[in-house]
């Protein structure tokens, strides 16, 4: 599975995805559902709005998905997804998207996907922390945070990634993190505002 890793937005690699769109086609699907602990609805559906305009720009046909529709139906999600080979993941808090994955099965999809060549995840921000496995890190800059009903235990993340991402590296806050992966010798990568990575998901359990 391709992996297109951003701080903020898109960042600065667009052709990439544009040889995606040439390569396997235009459809994509957005999954907003990190932004589902801002409880202003017009403010929410403003954000999700401009990130599905950034990839329409690129030449992405958009279908917004939230991952609530299909909480305790894992098989509805697989045969909506499976029509797709592209998603993007956007940012807001982490540890609300990893529930909403948990919830809905996303998860295991993305794990179950993740050796086959023609998927694409893009993201950024939230959407590419919760592909590391140990997600626990990023409570120094943000509250771990259920919006939804049950259970308030957070799993770990997905481990499609060998390494902690570090969105916003350029920020006060994410330098908290950094430094302590410095201090304990944890493997991470910073991605500045703007930047982007290009990568490839790892060989996983695919136990949840």
């Amino acid at each position: 599975m391709k992996l297109y890793l951003g701080s903020c937005n898109l960042g600065k690699d667009k052709e990439e995805l544009k040889n995606w769109i040439e390569k396997f086609g235009k459809d994509i699907i957005l999954i907003p559902n990190a932004l589902d602990i801002v409880y202003n609805k017009s403010v929410r559906e403003n954000m999700i709005e401009e990130d599905k305009i950034m990839l329409e720009n690129v030449g992405f046909d958009v279908k917004v998905e939230s991952l609530k529709e299909y909480f305790g139906d894992y098989k509805k999600l697989k045969e909506c997804f499976d029509k797709y080979k592209a998603f993007y993941v956007i940012g807001g808090n982490v540890f609300t998207l990893r529930k909403a994955m948990e919830l809905s099965g996303f998860d295991r999809y993305v794990k179950e996907i993740s050796s086959k060549k023609d998927r694409l995840y893009a993201g950024y921000s939230a959407g590419i922390c919760v592909l590391a496995k140990n997600i626990d890190i990023f409570e120094f800059v943000e509250e771990q945070r259920n919006p939804y009903n049950g259970d308030i235990h957070f799993k770990p993340g997905l481990g499609i990634i060998d390494y902690l991402p570090l969105p916003h590296s350029d920020s006060g806050n994410m330098k908290q993190v950094e430094d302590y992966c410095k201090k304990h010798n944890l493997k991470y990568k910073s991605i500045e505002d703007g930047e982007s990575v290009l990568d490839e998901s790892k060989t996983i359990e695919l136990e949840i």
